[in-house]
């Protein structure tokens, strides 16, 4: 597969030999702390890998990941045509009963207002 797993490994390989002094004191130790590292390592990256290609899976199939949606679209589209209609975000709050910053997320932003004249015939 390659990745993380082949450079973890050729670190731990790369690494001198120790002398019989050191392994004699510990030193297999530290060998053994390393390589439980580098197996947790490799399996965290493995479940990862997994985890993505579920959901890859599960959206090719046309299923929704995550959380479902709690705005419906009878409610949207109310509050759209009550903002249409001059309607202030606190009333579109009130009579929708849609949160506020669900609605600031799903309704699309109103168009900027000019504010200047605009220029006529003479000005230009």
């Amino acid at each position: 597969m390659g990745g993380v797993w082949d450079r973890q490994v050729a670190e731990v390989e790369a690494e001198p030999p120790r002398s019989p002094s050191s392994a004699a004191s510990g030193g297999g130790a530290a060998d053994t702390d390393r390589l439980r590292a580098l197996f947790g390592q490799m399996e965290r990256t493995y479940t990862l890998e997994r985890a993505a290609h579920a959901r890859a899976v599960a959206t090719a199939k046309g299923r929704r990941i995550g959380r479902p949606p709690v705005v419906d679209e009878d409610k949207l589209a109310y509050a759209a045509h009550l903002r249409d209609t001059g309607h202030s975000i606190a009333e579109i709050v009130a009579k929708s009963g849609i949160a506020r910053t669900s609605l600031y997320r799903h309704l699309p932003p109103r168009p900027a207002e000019q504010l200047t004249e605009a220029p006529t015939s003479e000005q230009r």
